[in-house]
């Protein structure tokens, strides 16, 4: 059944995108695109895609990831968004689901099985504001695989809205004035991505841009595109980038970060260099997100409205308006009277071995602390060693430093029954995307060295 109702129908329904025609929804090099265009191409390119139920969104570029997104809920199918465009997390989707199609911009070679290009040009037609049920699932989400294998998470229109209504309320004063240009490094077909430079453009006073830059010199350019107030949407990886590169700026409002733990020295530095606020958001694929704050000053999350965290045994139980029944993490959290919370690790990350304890999350940590270390990560493998304890592993990315080195800095922090072994130095760590390190493409990794 389709997921577009007509007016007066018996079911809740909200229009696909909010606002005044004539505002931009997207901008680049080129110039706006302003709402009215934008709603004629979704509907000139809902009236081109196949029978099906499902769809996998491949766009690059931002603008057509969004007109096919809506498009493919205007026809009452859903977008599925796998943790990875590579061809084998393609196919595995596509597998899952043999009632689904590829939707894409790009000429790709090998293209994946019943492949729709979008044209260069894209069609147009006029018509009414698309209005999609509540209660329609529009999205499949993954999990990002950092922790073992992605798991999908159904996201209907209705609890998309009630999010976004939150991400507005906890980031709205950022931009009082509304009509913000948001410049953004990270893909749309993540969650975090989503939430911020997809879903903010279309219901919220926000404007997209097209591309998403990756190297300093580019977020630069994009960034020159925008109109003031100027908002970056990125990660800890990119930001430290975007430092270390001493690559010049526009004038900015804020930098919004997600996807890893952002050192409080990384949003200090980030804010004097950029004279703008760094606010990081907490959330998840499961959750959307739920939490805000500004690293440099405070270590305390704020819940978003209408969110409360009640901590369990197993993690913590996230209850909030957008979702319908709570949702379990595994983060660890001490929560306060005024309902703000302080994250502890996750269960996952906690160890145990000869009666002492450890956090794989402290160790890494330390590990990055070491001078000469650039990137790196401490994570258990999955097969037992001697005494049926898994293995401590590590991963260093430290051009001017050999493995026994590191080792011998390690020492000086961390209890020996936890120093990892092996310990290897690699050129690069697997990150995907949005800076996440994916566990089999770590213990490939590793492996290969």
């Amino acid at each position: 059944m389709s997921a577009v109702i007509q007016p007066g129908a018996n079911a809740p329904f909200a229009s696909i995108a909010h606002g005044d025609p004539a505002r931009a929804i997207v901008f680049d090099a080129r110039g706006d695109v302003p709402l009215s265009t934008f709603l004629d191409q979704v509907r000139g390119v809902a009236a081109t895609l196949p029978t099906a139920h499902h769809a996998i969104n491949l766009c690059e570029d931002r603008y057509r990831f969004l007109v096919a997104f809506c498009a493919v809920a205007m026809r009452g199918q859903v977008n599925l968004l796998p943790p990875s465009r590579a061809p084998a997390a393609v196919d595995e989707a596509m597998a899952q689901h043999p009632d689904s199609y590829c939707i894409g911009d790009a000429a790709l070679s090998p293209a994946p099985e019943r492949y729709l290009r979008l044209p260069d040009t894209l069609p147009e037609r006029i018509g009414e504001t698309p209005m999609i049920d509540d209660d329609a699932l529009v999205a499949i989400g993954y999990t990002s695989g950092s922790t073992g294998r992605p798991h999908a998470n159904p996201k209907t229109w209705g609890s998309f809205r009630r999010s976004t209504a939150q991400n507005l309320a906890a980031l709205g004063d950022l931009w009082p004035e509304g009509d913000a240009h948001i410049v953004a490094t990270v893909p749309p077909q993540h969650m975090y991505g989503m939430e911020m430079s997809v879903l903010l453009p279309l219901l919220g006073p926000v404007a997209v841009h097209a591309a998403r830059p990756f190297f300093p010199e580019d977020v630069a350019q994009a960034l020159a595109h925008a109109n003031a107030p100027r908002i970056l949407v990125t990660t800890p990886v990119h930001l430290r980038a975007l430092l270390v590169s001493g690559c010049v700026l526009p004038p900015l409002r804020a930098i919004v970060s997600a996807t890893a733990p952002l050192p409080a020295e990384l949003a200090i530095e980030a804010e004097q260099r950029f004279a703008c606020e760094v606010r990081e958001v907490f959330g998840s694929t499961e959750t959307c997100v739920i939490a805000r704050r500004r690293t440099a000053l405070e270590s305390a999350w704020t819940p978003l409205p209408g969110v409360r965290l009640a901590p369990q045994p197993d993690g913590t139980a996230v209850h909030a308006p957008h979702l319908a029944t709570p949702v379990v993490l595994a983060d660890l959290v001490e929560v306060d009277a005024d309902g703000r919370f302080v994250l502890r690790g996750r269960n996952a990350d906690l160890l145990e071995i000869a009666g002492k304890r450890a956090s794989l999350g402290d160790m890494t940590r330390k590990l990055l602390a070491i001078p000469g270390v650039e990137d790196g990560v401490v994570f258990q493998m999955d097969t037992p060693g001697e005494g049926g304890v898994c293995r401590i592993a590590a991963l260093a990315v430290a051009p001017t430093l050999d493995e026994p080195a590191i080792l011998a800095a390690l020492r000086r922090t961390i209890d020996p029954v936890f120093l990892p072994r092996p310990l290897r130095r690699v050129d690069a760590l697997p990150r995907n995307e949005t800076g996440k390190l994916p566990r089999e493409r770590l213990v490939e990794l590793l492996q290969s060295t």
